[in-house]
């Protein structure tokens, strides 16, 4: 189905997961409420599963947290663990048997699975288990997570998941649920993030942000280390290392850039600080002589506030955007759909008339959606526009859980810095170099740059690679 989000041309994160083990049989809400705060990572489909002690019940559908979920649906769902995701397809189409938690029975009793990220070796590791007997009825990888942890060695579930973890080479972010406990793992490299809290009424909580937790007013939060393994059990909870993080440690960049809510800490930095600092970096790099510094909404408006308090340039807004354009399934006519980014963003023309303007934006990604906002500022009156994007160019595709495109649809791979500037009718653009992007993080390494530099911090099988073939067509 295509809908109106899809007019906005962003790198689109993969999903967040939570999971829960309070004192109380609530678990549940506890996980919408959580799931409600990760909204953003995914709006395709959600799902929660809880255990009253023995039994996993779960619910799950395609649509928007507030649309799967209601209280019709919460009601049955008792008891004190649960696990919750939500999602956007990556690997696997977007369709209902592809919505996670999976819930399985085992030898050993239920379990259900909640998985962030990607692996790149999930062709070899399916073929395994259609090769043992097992029936896959999901193409995506987070079930061959569920049917492998199933069929892992071990006399407990922490055992089982430690013996299986080594097996899985990629991101991942996961949560377990069992008749007893809730499990969180994170893979050694540390690609996605996961972070734990204590709840106020007793028991923990973990999610894929900072955020999430605080809205369900965690203290005592941290960071799950990469390769470790937490247990949570009633208010009791354990951890161990499963896995030695990796020496050189692989953190999504883009969870800085644009995915993470501005109130997330990610690697013990403040998002939003940290996108302020982008943007002050930027100004440094890519200085321009201008009237009016403008954010591209939302990710973008620390930056335009960093680059605003360096350049001496006045911060002021331009874009006004429809926050709920995006949050909608239901699908525009094809003249609506024609409106294109108009249908996202309005112009507050005052700010904008007569004046040259600096355009803040996180990222380009295809091209399909900087030259209509350009147009929309000419339109509104600027003399000049001037693009400054947070990021280097996106020129290499992501295989750990960020749809970023295939190298055909990526412009930065196509076209050099001018050339996108000609193509989306900017009057100067300047990327921000991966130096000074690392610089403004405060960091030498630890990071996931591959989608900059085509640097991959694990070898990718060939044939997960998109097709890499020159540009010979105009952008859309």
């Amino acid at each position: 189905m295509t809908h109106p989000g899809n007019v906005d041309d962003r790198p689109k994160e993969e999903c967040g997961v939570v999971g829960i083990s309070a004192g109380s049989d609530d678990a549940a809400r506890m996980a919408f409420f959580g799931l409600y705060a990760l909204q953003h990572r995914g709006q395709e489909a959600a799902g929660i599963a809880v255990s009253d002690g023995q039994a996993i019940r779960i619910h799950k559908g395609q649509g928007l947290v507030n649309q799967v979920f209601d209280h019709g649906t919460l009601d049955p769902l008792i008891g004190g663990m649960a696990i919750g995701h939500t999602r956007y397809s990556t690997t696997g189409a977007n369709s209902e048997r592809n919505v996670q938690p999976y819930v399985v029975e085992t030898m050993h009793g239920p379990l259900g699975v909640a998985h962030n990220g990607n692996l790149v070796n999930t062709d070899l590791l399916r073929q395994k288990l259609l090769t043992r007997g097992a029936g896959l009825q999901s193409s995506s990888d987070s079930e061959v997570i569920a049917l492998m942890l199933a069929a892992s060695a071990g006399d407990s579930w922490e055992e089982r998941l430690a013996n299986v973890m080594p097996e899985w080479n990629g991101a991942f972010s996961l949560v377990v649920i069992t008749g007893t406990k809730v499990l969180a793992a994170r893979d050694p490299w540390g690609f996605r993030p996961l972070s734990i809290g204590q709840l106020p009424g007793g028991g923990h909580a973990v999610a894929s942000e900072t955020g999430a937790l605080q809205t369900l007013g965690c203290d005592n939060i941290r960071e799950v280390a990469p390769g470790e393994i937490v247990v949570l059990q009633g208010q009791v909870v354990r951890s161990h290392q499963a896995m030695k993080p990796k020496e050189h440690q692989a953190r999504c960049t883009f969870e800085h850039i644009y995915f993470s809510r501005p109130d997330a800490v990610w690697d013990g930095l403040s998002v939003h600080q940290a996108r302020q600092q982008l943007g002050e970096e930027l100004a440094r790099e890519h200085p321009v002589e201008a009237d009016v510094v403008i954010p591209v909404p939302d990710s973008s408006m620390p930056a335009a506030i960093g680059f605003a308090a360096v350049s001496g340039i006045t911060y002021n807004e331009g874009f006004v955007k429809n926050r709920y354009i995006g949050r909608t399934f239901i699908e525009p006519t094809q003249e609506l759909r024609n409106q294109g980014v108009k249908l996202k963003f309005n112009m507050l023309e005052g700010n904008i008339r007569g004046k040259r303007v600096v355009v803040i934006d996180d990222s380009i990604v295809r091209g399909t959606t900087s030259g209509p906002l350009v147009r929309m500022v000419r339109d509104a009156g600027a003399t000049e526009v001037h693009v400054r994007i947070t990021c280097p160019p996106i020129a290499h595709p992501c295989f750990f859980g960020v749809d970023m495109g295939s190298y055909e649809e990526l412009i930065a791979h196509q076209l050099g810095v001018p050339e996108i500037a000609s193509h989306i009718g900017a009057d100067s653009l300047g990327f921000l170099s991966v130096d000074r992007m690392m610089k403004a993080l405060g960091k030498d390494d630890g990071y996931c740059n591959a989608c900059f530099t085509g640097n991959y911090p694990i070898p990718v099988q060939l044939s997960l690679l998109p097709t890499k073939r020159r540009f010979d067509g105009a952008f859309g």
